[in-house]
């Protein structure tokens, strides 16, 4: 799950294998010191 800010944060979570829709948390991320949205996506 990658930040929707930008900052290169990420946290790991497992979503179950059936679900389509992606998976968008709202947790705290450091570098902008608040809570966003982290979205799923692909690690590159």
């Amino acid at each position: 799950m990658v930040s929707s800010e930008r900052t290169g944060t990420f946290y790991v979570a497992k979503s179950s294998a059936k679900k389509t829709e992606s998976l968008a948390l709202r947790k705290y991320d450091k570098k902008v010191r608040r809570h966003v949205i982290f979205k799923e996506a692909k690690m590159k």
